[in-house]
């Protein structure tokens, strides 16, 4: 949770142009959060504050929470159906499957007591907005590797578990990397996330790869930071930065799910 939430204020000047490099100043004052960020920590809340093992109860709870957060920031880089979704109450699921579901979902992870339940979770967090089946791949293919990292599980294992039951991942960094572009999909930025963890050394390096890759920074930061941090831990000279970028108004919500799940 917390490293979705650094890899994307890191990934914050990177969202639309990278020098596909990983030597850059790894966090400045213009870093900020973005949706990422903001819908993680609504994620985080519901898990905290919901009946997690009754649907109806933690769907509910997270749509309220998704609203009244994103409301209080409506410039943070939604995209136009989930704004349109954010500012509609009677608005449903719009079949998205924008990598907005697997943004956000790191904390079903941390929440859940099994890998099932983890999967389970996901499904219900990516369903109120991106209730495609990519839309819920995505999500449920995080969720799971970092249900798997903290569970000790080797890069090894975690690669097989997502080659088996989500994505291929037949390529390198280096590979991709000269001609990978934006792109907001579940099934071409997830996998790439994934693979920014798996090639990494550590949780600065996982980050720094996936800025690298030059296509949607803070997106695939937040994902990759997300594993990462179940992996390797983060820093705690990271970790004490993230209060610098969280203002008064969201720092309530911050805490009520950093106190419940960590």
């Amino acid at each position: 949770m917390k490293g979705a939430i650094l890899g994307d204020i890191v990934g914050s000047l990177y969202e639309f142009s990278s020098d596909k490099t990983k030597d850059f100043v790894f966090l400045t004052p213009s870093c900020h959060l973005t949706d990422d960020s903001l819908m993680t920590i609504a994620v985080g809340c519901a898990c905290a504050t919901s009946d997690i093992t009754d649907k109806d109860s933690f769907q509910a709870t997270l749509c309220r929470l998704m609203r009244e957060i994103g409301n209080m920031y409506p410039y943070a880089g939604y995209g136009r159906g989930f704004y349109d979704w954010l500012t509609n109450e009677d608005m449903g699921p719009y079949n998205s499957f924008g990598n907005g579901s697997a943004m956000r979902v790191s904390p079903v992870a941390w929440a859940a007591s099994t890998l099932h339940e983890a999967e389970r979770l996901a499904k219900w967090s990516a369903e109120v907005t991106h209730n495609h089946e990519e839309g819920i791949k995505g999500a449920q293919a995080i969720a799971s590797c970092i249900f798997l990292a903290k569970s000790g599980k080797s890069k090894e294992d975690i690669r097989k578990y997502v080659e088996k039951n989500y994505y291929s991942l037949d390529f390198t960094l280096d590979e991709i990397r000269p001609s990978y572009r934006f792109d907001v999909t579940c099934q071409s930025s997830v996998p790439q996330g994934i693979m920014c963890f798996l090639e990494s050394e550590s949780f600065e390096d996982a980050i720094r790869n996936a800025v690298s890759l030059g296509g949607d920074g803070d997106t695939i930061a937040a994902m990759a930071g997300s594993i990462a941090e179940a992996c390797y831990g983060i820093p705690s000279e990271l970790e004490d930065k993230i209060l610098d970028y969280i203002d008064s108004d969201l720092i309530d919500y911050y805490n009520t799910y950093i106190d419940e799940l960590y």
